[in-house]
């Protein structure tokens, strides 16, 4: 009964597989891989920098890409074989063996099937991800620094690095805010769907009455600029504060007035960069994180314009979307794709991928609409 099971799910895998290849335009993306490769050879590439980096940094997210998909067919293949050569000579453990590779294809094409739904503009991007504690005092950013802590986790196991720029650590305990890039193609995209109000439930450890607490912390996702983006910040609409960097507790870490503050006079838009050793880095880095975020919000304004004139007063994603619930029971639910799980401390260390594959299908669905 083995076999006849095996051929039908590897059919699948091939039949999906071959909409990927499809979708993604695979011979499409060999040539321009080529090309790339071409302009990556020429002597004069970096005489114009912004240029160069723009060509490198597309034909490294390419042939990521490309090397991800053959891959993919590769490992189908491979199982394939495994399981022929298991039928043919009667071998339990070249089954065995097969059979526990079977879900860790079907898990791999699953993701990539995903990634082929992100076509917005702006998905292939690197993401700015900002958290910032809401209500419920000490235990919501207790829950702002538990929610970094899940991302970075996530970046970690899929060898994504991870670029902190500011943390404002609360007095008794975790963070007010704090902001970080994680650098990967289709970070953007990927995690743009963690967007919005998250709401923990637990019996507060701060607490010594021992009650249940309800606290909140907000998730903002925006793509990481490259130079190529036409964002223009006059000189007078800036306003730069120095001060120095402070550590948990209102330690100081810094003796010298290195981080930076700077406010977008116009929209009232703040950032902050304390991480780097120079004052001049963290300027550098600070006006990074100011022109992505001045970009997520002329597009937002261009997006609310275009939605009055059609007359949709439908916002695209609730206040709050997520539940993370530790007492009485123990669950973490989406309120927009129902996708739930019952191993909250899982989800905390990383594992969230169920929640972005669903939230990405859920947003291509909500679009078609």
């Amino acid at each position: 009964m083995a076999g006849p099971d095996f051929d039908q799910e590897i059919k699948a895998l091939r039949a999906t597989l071959r909409t990927i290849e499809q979708v993604l335009d695979v011979e499409a993306m060999r040539g321009e891989i080529a090309d790339l490769g071409e302009q990556v050879g020429a002597p004069d590439l970096w005489d114009d920098q912004a240029n160069a980096q723009r060509v490198t940094g597309r034909l490294s997210m390419l042939q990521g890409e490309l090397e991800r998909f053959e891959g993919l067919t590769a490992r189908v293949d491979d199982l394939e074989a495994l399981v022929e050569l298991a039928v043919e000579e009667g071998d339990a453990d070249s089954l065995a063996e097969a059979q526990a590779e079977l879900p860790k294809v079907h898990k791999a094409v699953e993701a990539l099937e995903v990634r082929t739904l992100l076509s917005g503009e702006y998905d292939a991007r690197e993401a700015l991800v900002t958290i910032r504690a809401g209500a419920g005092g000490v235990d919501a950013a207790d829950f702002a620094e538990t929610l970094m802590r899940m991302y970075v986790r996530w970046a970690e196991r899929n060898k994504y690095p991870v670029e902190v720029f500011d943390t404002s650590y609360a007095e008794e305990a975790g963070l007010k805010s704090a902001t970080f890039a994680v650098h990967a193609p289709y970070a953007y995209g990927t995690l743009s769907v963690e967007a919005g109000t998250h709401r923990l439930v637990r019996i507060s450890p701060f607490d010594n009455q021992g009650r249940r607490q309800t606290s909140f912390a907000a998730v903002e996702v925006v793509p990481v600029l490259e130079q190529t983006d036409e964002i223009e910040i006059p000189d007078e609409e800036i306003r730069v504060d120095v001060y120095r960097s402070g550590g948990p507790g209102g330690q100081s870490v810094n003796t010298t007035d290195s981080a930076v503050r700077l406010t977008h006079l116009p929209t009232g838009t703040v950032v902050s960069c304390q991480n780097e050793k120079s004052q001049l880095q963290n300027k550098a880095s600070a006006m990074v994180v100011l022109k992505a975020k001045l970009l997520a919000r002329k597009k937002a304004e261009e997006k609310a314009h275009l939605d009055e004139m059609r007359g949709d007063v439908q916002a695209s994603w609730g206040d709050q979307m997520r539940n993370y619930v530790l007492n009485p029971y123990q669950i973490v639910k989406d309120l927009r794709t129902s996708f739930e799980v019952g191993n909250p401390q899982a989800v905390f260390d990383g594992d969230i991928d169920g929640f972005l594959e669903a939230g990405i299908r859920w947003r291509r669905g909500a679009e078609q609409n």
